[in-house]
């Protein structure tokens, strides 16, 4: 038996994207039986890294149960589609990180769940010299 893969793709090749534009891609599930598929995720979120308390939010979230996966079939590409928010930007400071993904999470049978992440940038902050010291 294989192991099973999921897979995420952006419709844009870098990954890079400005405020108010559209997030769009696609998500696939390989290597399960229908049977033991019991529902997909599909989320957009942020995260922050660093010092301090870790903040998380979602933007996006969509939920297919193995009814609604039945219908599309699990061998087709299911899509994703989402306008983007003005804020937080991506940001990579010495303190502090905020970090966006696409996150597929695929609920198997016997609770076992595969998780699968597609980092992007939303905005483009540039630390000065000023704000690094």
């Amino acid at each position: 038996m294989t192991e099973p893969l999921v897979r995420i793709r952006l419709d844009s090749p870098g990954r890079s994207y400005r405020p108010g534009e559209p997030l769009a891609g696609e998500y696939r599930v390989e290597g399960v039986e229908p049977e033991d598929l019991k529902s997909i995720e599909i989320s957009v979120l942020w995260y922050t890294e660093g010092k301090g308390d870790e903040d998380f939010a979602v933007h996006f979230f969509q939920r297919l149960d193995s009814d609604a996966l039945g219908a599309v079939g699990l061998r087709r590409v299911g899509r994703f589609h989402t306008i983007l928010p003005n804020s937080p930007l991506s940001y990579r400071g010495a303190i502090v990180k905020v970090q966006w993904c696409v996150r597929m999470r695929v609920f198997l049978a016997r609770g076992r769940q595969l998780v699968e992440q597609t980092p992007f940038r939303l905005g483009d902050i540039r630390m000065t010299k000023a704000a690094a010291t």
